[in-house]
């Protein structure tokens, strides 16, 4: 058992958009990471996916709505339901992910921008 400090794990790294493990919690994963611009919209079929935005303006694109999630808020991304997290501004967004393990990150979707093997920090 240990404290985990954000901000040094957040001066760790700089890509965007590739989440940095900081934890595990039973079958869940504690991610961070940094965000600038579009994702691409995509679906995570079997899993709830939860932001935490830590600093930033986070907006969620949802087919029916778009939301704005202010640093200290969450938001939690029900399964099935496809999203499009981008930033307001192209201003670099730092969120905390909270998922659990078996979700990737741009569920059944390939891009250049799919990550599949996040580092641990």
């Amino acid at each position: 058992m240990q404290v985990i400090n954000i901000n040094e794990k957040f001066s760790k790294f700089s890509q965007q958009w590739h989440p940095h493990r900081i934890a595990t919690v039973d079958d869940n994963h504690v991610f961070l990471a940094r965000l600038c611009g579009d994702f691409v919209w995509h679906t995570h079929e079997n899993e709830d996916e939860l932001f935490h935005v830590i600093s930033g303006t986070l907006i969620m694109q949802f087919r029916d709505k778009t939301v704005e999630v202010q640093p200290g808020e969450i938001i939690v991304v029900p399964k099935g339901v496809e999203h499009c997290p981008t930033t307001k501004n192209n201003e670099e967004v730092r969120v905390l992910l909270f998922e659990k393990a078996s979700t990737k990150h741009t569920g059944e979707l390939q891009t250049e921008r799919t990550v599949t093997n996040y580092v641990d920090i």
